[in-house]
């Protein structure tokens, strides 16, 4: 028998799964991030074992993780993750209502119940943890200091130019887009200069997935569009106007565009909307260049203001709009398929380069031949794993790799607070700090610690940052490279922020990359992305953006090389199956980590070459960056040592075989990310003509018998021969299988075919999903997709026995749900109590006191009807292959006589399409004893 129990959520029984329900490693992000549950005790254990809110659904391929949330989730850019313990489940797909999340399984196993946890970057979101962020740790030690700042650069862009500016806003017509029912709208905030000579290079900004409208009553937001009446639009886009007034200043007419309707509408985009907002982006690229040839025809604010150069585009991105700008330079070199894309009209601009704040890339899939300099916030509590270090680290060996790709570590700086819109204290709507820190405080990212950047201060910094790239990719000023290209230099005008950057690309020769041809003697090599392998490599409690999950359970070709010493001297090889040639390099530079908060490192590094010729290049010293087991703080810092000493020792660089690696220090750890032949200068950049490959998706109906085979649509464009990495996911099981595929267009696509068997009984849609990944010579536009299984079953009917229960009190009142029809998923319901319209109603005081703990948290005393009983939640299911499930309510005796007392329940049901009508209602009367 199968008791009532509180799962936190007043629902419905669900009789279908969300229409289109994805396989295990869906990329789909829901449409919300963040719970606000704080202060609320832990909930009881559910039934199973499993922590309340969380059940598991489903048999075989359909089987389900499924986690119920209290109240609706707001949306953050990150979305909601599972993960059991520290170990990554996977992305679920968010339900309309915002509350429930449900995570394909398979055949999955998922350890201890207690260990399950569902996220929004480094906060719990569960109950069982609700308020909670991830273990803070005890760590040894402060937060490390750098012992010196970094001399400042040559030229220091975050200072004001001398042109007047101008603001204002321009509206157009909204716009349709592939897959959203509702418009997106088409608004900008534009600042430039007015007095500035010849026409203007454009930088335009994309803010990230935020909430959609405000009503302006305390911390009241929502995630609809348009937005209902008594809401007001959050304007996200005015959020950049600090940085567009420097640019501005500096010569640049800029443009801040508005995405409300796709932040709306993106949890049923397969990619997270990255291709909605590259459509976004086009259109807006598009009147521009419109406006350029007939000015006339522009909106007032861009009449005003200095004639805009679209042979000059800077794309600035927050967030996800960081994924969205990537994927708009994408499309502008190797346009997507036109049933994906918004925008169909001819490319008339030229995008220089990208800068990507805090961003996401869900697909791990940048553009390689559009230069990038990527902020990652060192206290970012949304996109915690600060996945954005993939726009550096996934383009090595893709293309020609003239393109500098620069990285911005931000000690200090959170998610939000580049947005001034999401800033509390400058935001017209509710805002907030989502480095939560609740009553763990954190000793680097808790506000008032002295590593953590104010809002003023992250702004500025920021700002100056942006405006290097700009300066390095549009104005082509070679001097400020050593800002972003991991030289060691600073920019005044960003202090106190202390920020470092590492880079690949631009004039770098690969050396030695541990995820090429290579031995490591006296360490290890380590799989960064492999479920078993990864903790064994980079500690249980470390996080780093280099091992960045993706959507594979294990991925070959991301490797680093792990060092761990215990005494002075003990050297670590590393041996290039090939000979590596860096002549003509000026030095050897590497991407190293060390663990947080360690001091003074000291590492020793040689060369020998194929004849034996060896020579110390000379020593390096590294600081741990300030992190706590909250922060991913495990980064490659960029460390360089000239070449002058090999060279004079006869060291053949053209043909060098190992790199040495000798600690002097008594013992440490590190990790090697890569190491390169380093020159100065930042080249000309050409995109080169790669393949661009799309994965579709198909949905066919299951069939009642039998087994049909059908093709994943593998779609591939664009120019040249590539080399791709194809994972299919096992719909039991959840793992993934990988193979290098050749690709060219007008070839013959991947062929990755499907099996789907057919049967007679409802169940949730299954996915059978497939991921693409870029080796060489490609690009990468929707990442993944694969054939859908939709139900074609009908749904059980539900009834309920008896439609009134009686029982004397002290014992208790049962019901029966019975079905129609077995299913081959759990069917669950949610019980609403209602008042009763006559007679006296079963109060808090009529039912056993444990129950009612269980299922509202709340106490019997003062006595009240229980349908007053805020958040009483009730809850049954019936398993698959099972046809019914008893519920109780367990009553308790007194001595006080009493009239007979009624409790009045309902059902809400949901149907196959996910359209809620009311369910069966029933009632129970207790009686006094004889």
């Amino acid at each position: 028998m199968f008791r009532v129990r509180r799962i936190g959520v007043v629902a419905a029984v669900f009789l279908a799964a969300v229409a289109g329900s994805p396989g295990s490693t869906h990329a789909q992000q829901n449409t919300n991030g963040s719970a606000q549950s704080e202060g609320r005790a832990p909930a009881a254990a559910a039934d199973g074992g499993l922590p309340a809110g969380w059940s598991v659904t489903g048999e075989g391929a359909a089987r389900q993780l499924v986690w119920r949330s209290d109240t609706p989730v707001p949306i953050s850019d990150s979305g909601v993750t599972f993960y059991a313990g520290d170990r990554f489940l996977g992305r679920p797909v968010g339900a309309s209502n915002g509350r429930t999340f449900r995570l394909a399984l398979g055949a999955a196993q998922l350890g201890k119940p207690s260990d399950l946890q569902a996220r929004t970057g480094e906060r719990r979101l569960d109950a069982a943890g609700a308020g909670q962020n991830r273990p803070a740790g005890q760590r040894p030690g402060l937060a490390a200091q750098p012992s010196t700042r970094l001399p400042a650069g040559e030229v220091d862009p975050g200072q004001p130019g001398t042109y007047r500016t101008v603001t204002g806003d321009y509206a157009l017509a909204s716009i349709r887009l592939p897959g959203f029912a509702q418009p997106v709208e088409m608004r900008a905030v534009v600042v430039a200069p007015t007095n500035a000579p010849g026409h203007r290079p454009l930088a335009l900004f994309l803010h990230g997935r935020h909430a959609t409208c405000y009503t302006g009553h305390g911390d009241d937001t929502g995630g609809d569009w348009p937005c209902p009446a008594g809401a007001k639009p959050i304007p996200s886009y005015r959020g950049y106007l600090a940085d567009q007034k420097l640019l501005a200043s500096q010569g640049y007419v800029t443009v801040s565009i508005a995405a409300n309707g796709i932040n709306a509408q993106d949890s049923a985009a397969e990619d997270g909307g990255a291709q909605a907002r590259s459509s976004l982006v086009r259109q807006h690229l598009a009147h521009w260049a419109d406006w350029a040839a007939r000015p006339t025809s522009a909106p007032a604010i861009v009449r005003r203001a200095s004639a805009a150069d679209l042979s000059r585009v800077l794309l600035v991105g927050h967030s996800r709009g960081g994924e969205g700008v990537n994927r708009a330079a994408m499309d502008s070199l190797y346009p997507a398929p036109a049933d994906q894309d918004g925008y169909r009209g001819p490319v008339r601009w030229h995008i220089r380069g990208t800068v990507l704040i805090g961003p996401t890339i869900f697909g791990q899939n940048p553009t390689p031949d559009v230069p990038s300099a990527t902020i990652l916030p060192g206290c970012d509590g949304d996109v915690s794993d600060l996945q954005g270090e993939m726009y550096v680290d996934a383009t090595r060996g893709v293309s020609g790799g003239a393109a500098l790709h620069s990285a911005v570590y931000m000690v200090g700086a959170d998610h939000n607070f580049f947005n001034s819109e999401w800033t509390p204290g400058q935001a017209q709507a509710p805002a907030e700090d989502d480095f939560w820190s609740g009553d763990q405080p954190d000793r680097v990212c808790s506000p008032g610690t002295a590593t953590r950047l104010t809002a003023r201060q992250q702004q500025t910094a920021g700002a100056t940052y942006i405006a290097a790239a700009a300066r390095l990719f549009v104005a082509g000023d070679d001097r400020v490279r050593p800002l972003l290209d991991g030289s060691g230099r600073r920019a005044p005008s960003a202090d106190p922020a202390r920020v470092l950057t590492h880079a690949v690309g631009a004039h770098r020769t690969p050396a030695f990359l541990p995820d090429g041809p290579v031995s490591v003697d006296g360490g290890r090599l380590c799989q960064e992305v492999d479920d078993n392998e990864s903790a064994a490599c980079l500690g249980s409690h470390g996080v780093s953006p280099h091992f960045a999950h993706w959507e594979a359970s294990k991925e070959p070709g991301r490797r680093a090389v792990a060092l761990r010493w215990t005494a002075a001297g003990s050297t670590v090889r590393v041996r290039s199956a090939r000979p590596v040639s860096i002549a003509g390099s000026q030095a050897l530079a590497m991407r190293l980590i060390v663990p947080p908060n360690t001091r003074d490192t000291r590492l020793d590094v040689a060369l020998t070459d194929t004849s034996g010729h060896r020579a110390t290049l000379g020593r390096v010293h590294l600081e741990g960056l300030p992190g706590t087991d909250r922060t991913a703080s495990h980064w490659g810092q960029e460390v360089r040592l000239p070449l002058t000493a090999a060279i004079r020792a006869g060291v053949d660089l053209h043909r060098v075989t190992v790199l040495e690696i000798v600690p002097r220090t008594h013992s440490g750890q590190a990790w090697l990310i890569d190491s390169w032949g380093w020159r100065a200068g930042t080249p000309a950049v050409r995109a080169a003509g790669l393949a661009r490959v799309d994965i579709g998706r198909l949905t066919v109906k299951e069939g009642d018998s039998g087994v049909r085979t059908y093709h994943v649509p593998v779609k591939v464009s664009g120019h040249g021969r590539g080399t791709v990495r194809l994972f299919v996911a096992d719909p039991e099981t959840g793992r993934t299988t990988s193979r290098e595929v050749a690709v060219r267009p007008g070839g013959q696509s991947p062929d990755v075919k499907v099996e789907v068997r057919g049967n007679t009984r409802f169940g949730y849609d299954v996915s059978h999903d497939v991921l693409v990944k870029a080796v060489h010579g490609a690009v990468i536009g929707a990442h993944r997709g694969g054939v859908t299984a939709v139900n074609d079953d009908p749904a059980p009917t539900l009834t309920v026995t008896p439609a009134s229960a009686r029982a004397a009190e002290g014992r208790s009142l049962t019901w029966r749900i019975s079905l129609s029809t077995a299913a081959d998923t759990d069917i669950q319901a949610d019980i609403a109590v209602l008042p009763v319209t006559g007679g006296a109603e079963l109060s808090t005081t009529d039912v056993d006191p444990q129950w009612l703990r269980e299922n509202s948290g709340k106490e019997p005393l003062p006595s009240r009807p229980l349908s007053q009983v805020s958040g009483l939640l009730l809850f049954a299911d019936v398993p698959p292959g099972r046809t019914s499930t008893d519920i109780t309510i367990p009553t308790a005796a007194d001595t006080v006589t009493e009239p007979e007392e009624t409790v009045r329940l309902r059902l809400t049901v949901y149907d196959g399409s996910g359209t809620s009508h009311d369910g069966p209602e029933f009632t129970g009367t207790v009686y006094d004893p004889a």
